[in-house]
């Protein structure tokens, strides 16, 4: 992660307007690596699944600010807004609950000047109200809210950048080598209380209720699966041996025609790979990336291990044990993404429901991920088969 900073979840207002004029001014730098390379224009930006055309992800940022702050919707409901936008089709754009993903490339969206002028608009209002506002964790909520929403776009701009070859920021593309550290860790197991809300400030409602669980003895690897470990499952055939492989994983491979993970490319004795359109050298201690979960299980199957729940990891991570490394990658688990005991949708109701039993939980944080985001309750999810992120994962055994 970027340098540590004070959590989002507990930002006072004077915080919270320093962090959203840093998010928006990295949300806007970032759109500006895409248009240097040609993709500020939805025309060129071609019909992938798994990104947003910039120009869209640039409006609609500004778009959810303006909806939960300046409008004060009380939920994310189309009738729940108080006020208009700003702009005169705003909803029509950027309202992604009316706007299927599809459809993003055919919209007659404004200029990116145009849209520019708005981010910096919404954001002058934001910083405003804000310093009127009450520091209460109620009246805090929607600008909390809002920073985490920002920065969470802010990755995901990186991973269109990654798709599409786009040239990242020269502090973000350096190898996240592994510190020196024990194999494994051993921890005793009980009953631990998963979930957030038992130090206040802002909650995910996926991260509710708070809820005890027991957690049996088991072993987890300090560190991540490094490039070098990964490589020995390429070079033995892990990718040909079905064994190895979930019947969903095997379909996936079937399709992929993957044997090797996304972006290596073998250069006689050694691997290379891709990182925002630069090839380079593999480096061997660095945590293994792109890898989806299918591939994280057969790796673990080969390994005659596994990988670990969201209760294990999120154990071990807040134990305080020497050892345990986390924020390198975002971690694929064990655990499907399911409602916690009491969940109920927050005011942003689209933001965990639609997504349960189909979508599988990853933990921890990447080097993408602002410090001040980073929590080790956080519950991060995916589909399975995604490999554009920046994920690895680690093992775990009773």
């Amino acid at each position: 992660m970027s340098s540590i900073t004070a959590s989002f979840r507990h930002a006072k207002p004077q915080q919270l307007a320093e962090a959203l004029q840093n998010a928006r001014h990295y949300t806007l730098s970032l759109f500006d690596c895409f248009a240097a390379a040609g993709f500020d224009t939805l025309a060129r930006v071609p019909h992938i699944a798994t990104i947003n055309p910039p120009l869209w992800e640039l409006g609609h940022t500004a778009w959810f600010a303006e909806w939960f702050i300046l409008r004060e919707a009380a939920s994310s409901h189309p009738a729940d807004a108080q006020r208009g936008s700003l702009l005169t089709r705003g909803d029509d754009w950027f309202d992604s609950n009316l706007v299927p993903h599809r459809s993003r490339w055919t919209l007659d969206l404004p200029s990116p000047g145009a849209l520019k002028t708005y981010c910096h608009e919404v954001l002058d209002r934001t910083v405003d109200k804000l310093a009127r506002e009450a520091g209460t964790d109620d009246a805090l909520y929607p600008y909390r809210l809002v920073l985490a929403h920002e920065d969470m776009h802010g990755e995901a701009f990186l991973y269109s950048m990654q798709t599409l070859g786009v040239t990242a920021p020269a502090h973000l593309t350096r190898d996240e080598a592994m510190h020196s550290q024990p194999a494994q860790i051993a921890y005793p197991g009980g009953t631990v209380v998963l979930g957030g809300g038992q130090e206040g400030g802002f909650v995910f409602d996926n991260e509710k209720l708070a809820h005890p669980v027991y957690v049996a003895p088991f072993r987890i690897d300090a560190g991540l699966v490094s490039n070098a470990q990964f490589a020995e499952f390429v070079a033995d055939g892990g990718y040909q041996n079905r064994q190895y492989w979930s019947a969903a994983g095997s379909a996936w491979l079937m399709r992929q025609e993957r044997s090797s993970p996304r972006y290596w490319q073998r250069d006689g004795d050694q691997w290379r790979t891709v990182r925002f359109g630069r090839l380079s050298t593999l480096s061997p201690s660095e945590p293994v990336r792109h890898v989806c979960l299918f591939e994280a299980q057969a790796y673990c199957a080969w390994a005659q291990r596994r990988l670990p729940s969201e209760a294990e990891w999120e154990y071990a991570a807040l134990s305080g044990q020497a050892g345990f490394r986390w924020g390198q990658l975002w971690e694929w688990t064990a655990t499907p993404f399911e409602p916690y005991p009491g969940f109920a949708p927050d005011r942003y109701r689209e933001y965990s429901q639609p997504w349960f039993m189909t979508h599988q939980v990853l933990r921890g944080a990447s080097f993408a991920t602002p410090s001040r985001f980073g929590s080790a309750r956080f519950r991060n999810f995916f589909m399975p088969e995604r490999d554009d992120i920046f994920c690895g994962f680690r093992t775990c055994a009773y």
